[in-house]
């Protein structure tokens, strides 16, 4: 049975799309157990499930470190903790990312050799194969090192989650071309050049991302969340704008009925909580974020994907290529 520890208070619509993923989960799936962790309030009976009772929690205000050094009962705390003394063995919460991210750091701890954390998470594209993209924000600044383990670390999650027998790895840049870039990308380029067990296919650029131009994309973390923050942007204003569109007459409006059914699908698409939710890679444990105003379903999706990673041996399988490289 796989064990699951779970934030009940983390994220902008919680507990109750907490509770509502964790149901479906259970549901859906007879190889899972879930660790709760928050107010007793919110408590339900399951025979798979066990409630732990927390009097504090880390809002999305909250300072990370500071918050995850100060409030020892809060449940994201004692969640990460559940991870660290092998009583779960994955946690996924929707909380404040930052303060995640210092828990996984400084409670679950890092792998040994890990230079740096990276947070994955696989984006969707027109095809519908996805790609990951690495890191998101964990570190604003990289050395040429880190993006190495980073395509190391990607590469696994990409054949064992993925099942991609081979990923084609690309290294975000402004151009395809060898020579492209700054100091940091001239130099992971000749790197990861030279690692033959990486099916790398040089530069990518942004502008080919949702082309799956490549299965997994590594760079800094300051360019990743950008890159993030830009496709979701995007994506959100155009729907707004095809839905004024749609909505200005009656004749559009005509037309908004008859393709309503393909808009969402095509937004649904867009939608990349459909893939699950952020991996920390480089930590000595399984730690998923949710995206913070996850739905139920999107919630469901980080915690199958978390079940995923166990059943995998994704973080063994990290041990042994990155930390013994």
């Amino acid at each position: 049975m796989i064990k699951l520890a779970v934030d009940v208070m983390g994220g902008d619509n919680a507990p109750d799309i907490v509770i509502e993923g964790v149901k479906l989960l259970l549901e859906k799936d007879s190889e899972v157990e879930v660790q709760l962790y928050g107010d007793e309030k919110y408590q339900f009976e399951h025979d798979r499930v066990t409630f732990h009772h927390c009097t504090e929690m880390i809002t999305m205000d909250d300072e990370p470190i500071r918050s995850i050094r100060r409030k020892k009962d809060a449940s994201m705390v004692r969640m990460a903790e559940a991870v660290k003394y092998n009583e779960a063995d994955a946690c996924v919460s929707a909380g404040n990312t930052g303060a995640l991210m210092s828990a996984g750091l400084f409670i679950v701890g890092r792998l040994p050799g890990v230079e740096r954390p990276a947070l994955a998470l696989t984006l969707p594209t027109v095809d519908d194969k996805g790609f990951t993209l690495l890191d998101m924000g964990a570190n604003a600044d990289a050395k040429p090192e880190h993006l190495e383990q980073y395509a190391i670390m990607g590469n696994i999650y990409a054949r064992a989650i993925r099942k991609i027998e081979r990923p084609t790895i690309g290294l975000l840049n402004i151009g395809t071309e060898d020579k492209k870039g700054n100091a940091l990308t001239r130099e992971t380029f000749k790197m990861l050049s030279e690692r033959s067990e990486l099916n790398f296919i040089g530069n990518v650029e942004s502008k080919a991302l949702l082309s799956s131009v490549a299965d997994v994309v590594v760079t800094d973390g300051f360019t990743g969340n950008m890159v993030l923050k830009t496709l979701e942007g995007t994506a959100n204003n155009i729907f707004k704008m095809l839905k004024a569109e749609l909505t200005k007459n009656t004749k559009n409006k005509l037309a908004a009925g008859i393709l309503n059914k393909d808009l969402k699908g095509l937004k649904n698409k867009m939608d990349y909580s459909e893939y699950g939710g952020a991996v920390l890679f480089g930590i000595d444990g399984i730690v998923i974020k949710a995206h913070g105003s996850s739905d139920g379903r999107a919630f469901y999706n980080a915690l199958r994907q978390a079940k995923e990673a166990v059943k995998e041996n994704v973080v063994e399988t990290m041990r042994k290529e990155v930390t013994n490289d």
